[in-house]
């Protein structure tokens, strides 16, 4: 993925075999990073939320823990509606000083921290909490 990520961006800005020179020229558009850049994890994001919904259902049959992993979905789908959607009102209403990213970026922490909740809720292992005698020694 990276490989071919970067192999399209290096041969877009030095023209190594004039394939994306295209891409230069108004309206700038690369169809073949968009897919590796855009598409592609969002395919495996959608891939990865089947699966765990099968893991969590048919195998451990659980329903709680998909409370955690659909709160992760719509968190991150929130980070993406800033980054996507409001960004260039956040950015034409602050002059230019942030946008979206901003709060994109902290959705999508908050939703890889639901992830964890939830990888936590479906392990049975503990997590080893030391026993000592006081505070400082």
């Amino acid at each position: 993925m990276f490989i071919g990520t970067g192999y399209i961006t290096l041969d877009t800005a030095l023209s190594w075999t004039h394939h994306f020179d295209s891409s230069l020229t108004y309206p700038n558009r690369s169809i073949g990073l968009y897919v590796l850049y855009q598409l592609a994890p969002l395919v495996f994001l959608v891939l990865f939320f089947i699966l765990e919904a099968y893991l969590v259902l048919h195998v451990l049959g659980e329903r709680k823990p998909m409370l955690y992993l659909i709160a992760a979905v719509i968190l991150f789908a929130i980070g993406q509606i800033f980054e996507y959607v409001i960004s260039k009102y956040i950015c034409s209403g602050t002059s230019g000083k942030i946008n979206g990213a901003l709060f994109e970026t902290l959705f999508t922490l908050l939703s890889v921290v639901m992830i964890w909740v939830f990888w936590s809720s479906i392990t049975e292992d503990d997590w080893p909490v030391p026993v000592t005698g006081g505070a400082y020694t």
